[in-house]
């Protein structure tokens, strides 16, 4: 039974991409999931999982090195997939220093851990062992023309405290492969979305605002592009590098759907008003007149967009859900999970709302 570490597997990305691996391989495989449980990483989104025998939790921080290093003492670990990341640029302004701490120290611990678990008295490693860090297009910074795409060789311009410290983080998986010859790759992806993310992101922060009747914040103009990727896609992308990507590369994952921001909320007003059924008392509420444009973020990246040229002709992955089709998917699961977005937006979310958002 091939074991997978998954660390930040309780957040958006990592808890879909577990969800998809039972999916897929069901009872061949094991997967042993490592989080924190910061105010991201939710239990909930894995509720239908968690009796399973070959899933096994584990609350720990990444940063531990002696929690780290004993998951790899205690298990064979077959695969890593380094998720595990403070991820808002917002709080990343806020607070640069536990973007640091978490998405470059805690990588150098998982690349170190991993590395001596793994290394042979000879200098190489035992067979079969692979390390996936997932990372991000930010890391390439800003596009300034329309027909510019981020490819794996675009020099890194990192501008946010974010994306510098994945920036970093990718940098030290790089040195590990150059330097050690260890088996990792790195994939860097689009924007996310889909069920299970966190409400500080804007596609769930306007459904959800949407349906409260509260208004839809807008930075600056609203016509940033981002480049969308459903994250089921971005699952199968990921398997799809541990299994057929060439060790030491980098692949690039995107969706093919860039969109401004002011598209994506008017995308979003538009759906609920024709899947909330009349008798619905929201549905009146729920108009272009709740957009209100607020003060733009500092350093806010114009335009994002990823050419998933090189995954595409080397492993045949290519995005399978059209933006139309995934925000109609994710918006109908919000929908029906009500309950978990209140669970997660209460207590310190809500203040933090608050600061973010009050000017």
């Amino acid at each position: 039974m091939r074991t997978y570490l998954v660390t930040g597997g309780a957040g958006f990305i990592g808890s879909n991409y577990i969800h998809y691996m039972f999916k897929k391989y069901g009872d061949s495989i094991r997967i042993i999931n490592v989080d924190v449980l910061t105010y991201a990483g939710n239990l909930e989104n894995l509720k239908d999982v968690e009796n399973r025998d070959n899933y096994i939790f584990i609350k720990a921080d990444i940063t531990d090195k002696d929690a780290i290093s004993k998951i790899f003492e205690t298990y064979d670990i077959d695969r890593v997939v380094h998720f595990a990341a403070e991820s808002h640029v917002d709080r990343s302004i806020k607070n640069p220093e536990v973007f640091v701490q978490t998405n470059v120290l805690g990588t150098a611990v998982m690349l170190n851990s991993a590395k001596a678990a793994w290394e042979l008295p000879d200098g190489g490693y035992k067979p079969d062992k692979r390390f996936l860090h997932v990372s991000t297009d930010e890391v390439y910074g800003s596009l300034t023309n329309d027909d510019e795409y981020f490819y794996e060789t675009t020099p890194y311009a990192p501008h946010s405290p974010y994306s510098a410290s994945k920036a970093g983080s990718d940098m030290l998986v790089k040195a590990y492969m150059d330097t050690y010859k260890f088996p990792a790759n790195i994939t860097n992806c689009s924007n996310n979305y889909g069920p299970y993310q966190f409400p500080e992101k804007l596609i769930p922060l306007m459904i959800n605002n949407c349906l409260q009747g509260k208004n839809l914040p807008v930075y600056g103009d609203g016509k940033n592009v981002r480049d969308w990727l459903y994250v089921e896609d971005h699952a199968k992308a990921i398997d799809m590098v541990q299994e057929q990507g060439r060790l030491f590369e980098t692949y690039n994952i995107g969706g093919h759907n860039e969109k401004q921001n002011i598209e994506i909320i008017n995308i979003i007003i538009e759906t609920l008003r024709e899947i909330l059924p009349d008798s619905d008392p929201r549905k009146a509420h729920i108009t272009k007149d709740l957009i209100t444009y607020v003060e733009d973020r500092k350093g806010h990246d114009r335009r994002y967009a990823i050419a998933p040229d090189k995954i595409g002709a080397e492993i045949g992955w290519k995005p399978e859900t059209m933006f139309k089709e995934g925000i109609k998917l994710t918006i109908k699961w919000y929908i029906e999970h009500e309950e978990w977005m209140k669970n997660v937006t209460s207590g310190d979310y809500q203040k933090y709302y608050s600061e973010m958002y009050k000017d």
